[in-house]
């Protein structure tokens, strides 16, 4: 069982990438559960067509520790599993131990069945506090992608991301298997992504192009595979999940300096 943490700034398009990264994984027959790191709950809408998930914070509040996997878990397209980890009421605590406590609750019910090829964590903004994480702190997840764009700082994240992966990779034993650019149309975006890359030590491991059958198939609550197989942005979304499939490899990153990030960005005429 490969598990999968997906990490980038807040708005990058994360769940987006993973969901539709994921209908290409299980339509070649690969069995994958998506746990939703995000008070949004909004990491398996699409592969579930649109249902509004339960999470768990919202599930044990109403119903108390005597729960069943089956109040908390759903099956989507191509048999997904889906897992929304919730958080907590407006106002009140902090939405990181709501994976804390949703994986923890994961493992009890036994929900990470010896069947499973995927387990990916879709995981809220930045590493900003010890609970977003905890999928690579405690060892959860041994290979992180990082969504990012050519932006300047959808970068800035991606390096800081880095950072964490740096920091837990000898006592989890995490390694970053590259970024995902998922284009925003910036000029040279491709060239300046794989710069980035190439700096922390890794690879852009597919450019997903900007299309609008993305948002038709979203609004229809559907993935672009499921929703349009046809379309070419489908055959970009395959060709990752082809390539995360056969990667192999993965790294503890470098990260950069700001002075060093700001140089390869104004290099790429990104801050002129």
């Amino acid at each position: 069982m490969r598990q999968v943490a997906i990490y980038g700034k807040g708005g990058i398009g994360k769940s987006t990438t993973t969901q539709n990264l994921t209908a290409g994984l299980g339509e070649m027959g690969k069995k994958i559960m998506i746990v939703g790191c995000d008070p949004k709950a909004d990491s398996t809408r699409l592969v579930l067509g649109g249902l509004v998930q339960k999470t768990v914070l919202d599930t044990l509040r109403e119903e108390g520790d005597d729960i069943e996997l089956d109040s908390v878990l759903k099956k989507g397209y191509a048999g997904i599993k889906g897992v929304e980890s919730g958080g907590p009421e407006p106002g009140v605590g902090c939405a990181g131990r709501g994976i804390i406590t949703s994986i923890g609750l994961l493992e009890k019910l036994g929900a990470y069945t010896d069947d499973l090829d995927y387990v990916f964590y879709d995981v809220l903004g930045d590493v900003v506090c010890g609970g977003f994480a905890m999928p690579i702190r405690e060892g959860k997840a041994r290979e992180i992608y990082i969504v990012c764009s050519g932006e300047m700082m959808a970068l800035y994240a991606a390096n800081n991301i880095t950072k964490g992966i740096s920091k837990y990779a000898t006592t989890g034993g995490v390694r970053l298997g590259g970024l995902i650019c998922n284009s925003r149309k910036v000029d040279g975006e491709a060239d300046l992504v794989s710069a980035v890359a190439k700096e922390l030590g890794t690879q852009m491991i597919h450019f997903v192009p900007r299309d609008n059958a993305v948002h038709r198939a979203e609004i229809n609550k559907k993935t672009v595979i499921d929703f349009s197989p046809q379309e070419n942005q489908a055959d970009e979304y395959r060709a990752l999940a082809r390539k995360i499939d056969a990667n192999d490899m993965f790294v503890v990153p470098k990260p950069m300096s700001i002075d060093r990030l700001e140089a390869i960005l104004q290099e790429h005429g990104i801050m002129d």
